[in-house]
C-alpha cells in the first residue's frame, strides 16, 4: 500500500505540472448516473453509434472504479450515489484532457460532460468531450470490486466501506428515510420536535451507568443524558402537550451486536393519553415504514421472516412468565430457587443473593421469554418496582402500567402511563432497587419533583430504540452495521 500510494504521489505531481489542480473546483449541472442511463434506455442507439442529439449529452461526475486503456482509448467505470455508468475517453475527443486522464487511479474523482452512446459490445457509454480532475485519491481503494470486507476495517474506515460497498451505504440512506417516516407520523399526530440538554446535572429516565464530565467555567460534574425523559415531562408541564425528540443518548455499558454506548432514542409524551396511544404510534411508525420504507411488511432478518403487519400482539407480563418459565410470578421463593440453579450452572450472570425481588423476576423473563418474542409483541403491565416513572394499575398497584415492545427477541420501544404525583414520584425516588453494579432506577431530581408539582398532565410516553429499528428493518445482523460511525477499540 505504501507502494501504490508514493506511485499515486509522483503521479499527483505530474499533474500538478501539467498546470492542473488536482483538487478541482465547482462542477455543476450534474446528472444522476441512474437518470442517465433511464434515459439511455429510452433512446434508440446502435451499436458502436453516438447520438449526437442535444438531449443525448449529459454532465457527470464520480468515482473510478475501473480503469481499462486500450491504446487511444480509455474506459472508466465510475460510480456516483445512484450506481455505475461507463465512461469512454478517446485521445482526439479529450484532447489535453488527455494526458490527465492518463494518470488517473482507481478512487480518483472525475467530473465529465458527454453525449450517450453504445460500444460494439452494446455497452451503455457516455462518450466524453470534456473531462475535469475533481480530487486525486493517494489511499489506494480496496483491491477487489466487491469491497471492503473485513468487519472491523468497515467500522474503522467508514468512508471506504461507504464508496466500495454499495449496500452499506444504501443502509444509510434507508436509515434517514425510516427516521423521515416517523418524522411524518410524528407531524400528522400533531407533535412538536424539541431538543433537550444533552449535559445533565443529573442523570436520569432509565436504569443505566452514566458517563461523567466536568464544565471547567463552571467548576462542576456533569453527565451526559442516559435519556431525555426528565426534561421532555417538563415541557408537558409547560403546556406543550404532545413533544417529541430523536435523541443521541450515551450509556457507559459494553458493546455488543445489540448495545453502543452511543445511540439514537425516538422519545415522546402525548397529554391526555396513554400506552395504548403510544401502541397505536409503534405500529403507526414501525409497521407504517416496513410498508411505505422498505416495501414490504414481511422481512427477512437472518434466518427468519419478520411479519410487520398491523395489528401486533399484546401479551401481559405475568402471563408470559408462568407460561415460559413454569413459575407463577407471586412464587418468589420458587424464582430464587431457580435463579440460583441458573446462576451456578453459568446460565445467569447475577448472583440473586444481590439483587432485589423483581430484578430477579425480570432476570428469569430476559432469560426464558424474550427470545421467544419473535414477530412484533407488545409485552403489557410489568412488576411495580421496575418502573419508578410509571402509573399503577387502580385495581393492583404491584403492577405497572408500562410496556415493552419486542421483536426478534429484542426490546425496541419501552412505554408507560407516565407517572404524575408528585408525592409517589417522590416515594418511588427514593425507593431505589439493587441491579447492577453502577447502575440506578431512581435519581432524586427535585427540580422535575418541583415541576411535577406545578401540575403534570396524565399522558403517555414512548422510547423507541431508533438502531435496532434500523437494524431490524434493514437486516442488519449488528447495531454497529447501522451507526456510521460506531465506538471502536483502541488500535494496538
Amino acid at each position: 500500500m505504501n507502494d501504490q500510494r508514493e506511485d499515486r504521489i509522483v503521479k499527483l505531481e505530474k499533474i500538478k505540472a501539467l498546470g492542473v489542480d488536482p483538487y478541482g473546483e465547482r462542477f455543476s449541472g450534474l446528472t444522476p448516473h441512474a437518470d442517465i442511463r433511464a434515459a439511455g434506455e429510452g433512446m434508440s442507439i446502435e451499436q458502436g453509434q453516438i447520438l449526437d442529439a442535444d438531449e443525448a449529452e449529459f454532465i457527470a461526475a464520480g468515482r473510478v472504479t475501473l480503469n481499462r486503456a486500450f491504446g487511444n482509448l480509455i474506459f472508466l467505470t465510475v460510480r456516483d450515489r445512484t450506481g455505475e455508468l461507463q465512461y469512454g475517453l478517446s485521445k482526439k475527443a479529450v484532447k489535453e484532457g488527455w494526458k490527465v486522464a492518463k494518470l488517473l487511479d482507481l478512487g480518483d474523482i472525475v467530473g465529465v460532460r458527454g453525449k450517450l452512446g453504445r460500444t460494439k459490445t452494446d455497452e451503455l457509454t457516455l462518450w466524453i468531450s470534456e473531462f475535469k480532475l475533481l480530487s486525486k485519491a493517494l489511499q489506494p481503494p480496496p483491491e477487489k470490486r466487491l469491497g471492503l470486507t473485513d468487519i472491523e476495517a468497515r467500522y474503522r474506515r467508514r468512508h471506504v466501506d461507504l464508496f466500495s460497498n454499495p449496500e452499506s451505504r444504501e443502509v444509510f440512506v434507508q436509515r434517514a428515510r425510516i427516521i423521515d417516516y416517523g418524522r411524518h407520523v410524528l407531524r400528522e399526530r400533531g407533535f412538536i420536535e424539541v431538543e433537550t440538554p444533552v449535559l445533565q446535572p443529573l442523570y436520569g429516565g432509565a436504569a443505566a451507568r452514566p458517563f461523567l464530565t466536568h464544565h471547567n467555567t463552571l467548576d462542576r460534574d456533569l453527565y451526559l443524558r442516559i435519556s431525555p425523559e426528565l426534561y421532555l415531562k417538563r415541557c408537558l408541564v409547560g403546556g406543550m402537550e404532545r413533544v417529541a425528540e430523536f435523541s443521541r443518548c450515551f450509556r457507559n455499558e459494553g458493546i455488543s451486536p445489540r448495545h453502543n454506548p452511543e445511540f439514537t432514542m425516538l422519545e415522546l409524551y402525548q397529554a391526555y393519553g396513554d400506552y395504548n396511544d403510544m401502541m397505536d404510534f409503534c405500529e403507526a411508525f414501525i409497521g407504517g415504514a416496513a410498508r411505505e420504507v422498505i416495501g414490504s411488511t414481511r422481512i427477512r432478518f437472518g434466518e427468519r421472516e419478520i411479519d410487520y403487519a398491523t395489528p401486533w400482539s399484546r401479551r401481559n407480563y405475568a402471563d408470559l412468565f408462568a407460561e415460559h418459565v413454569g413459575i407463577p410470578i407471586g412464587d418468589v421463593a420458587a424464582i430464587r430457587a431457580r435463579a440460583r440453579e441458573l446462576h451456578a450452572a453459568g446460565k445467569l450472570k447475577s448472583d440473586e443473593t444481590k439483587l432485589d425481588d423483581p430484578i430477579v423476576i425480570n432476570e428469569l423473563f430476559e432469560h426464558y421469554v424474550e427470545d421467544k418474542l419473535i414477530d412484533p409483541t407488545f409485552v403489557l403491565d410489568y412488576p411495580a418496582p421496575l418502573c419508578p416513572l410509571t402509573k399503577r394499575r387502580p385495581d393492583d398497584p404491584n403492577v405497572a402500567l408500562r410496556f415493552e415492545l419486542f421483536i426478534n427477541g429484542m426490546e425496541i420501544g419501552n412505554a408507560y402511563c407516565e407517572l404524575n404525583d408528585p408525592a409517589v414520584q417522590r416515594e418511588t425516588f427514593g425507593a431505589q432497587l439493587r441491579g447492577e453494579e453502577g447502575e440506578t432506577m431512581a435519581v432524586l431530581d427535585e427540580d422535575f419533583l418541583e415541576a411535577l408539582e406545578c401540575g403534570m398532565p396524565p399522558a403517555g410516553g414512548l422510547g423507541v430504540g431508533v438502531d435496532r429499528v434500523v437494524m431490524l428493518l434493514t437486516g442488519s445482523q449488528s447495531i454497529r452495521d447501522v451507526i456510521l460511525f460506531p465506538l471502536q477499540r483502541a488500535q494496538l
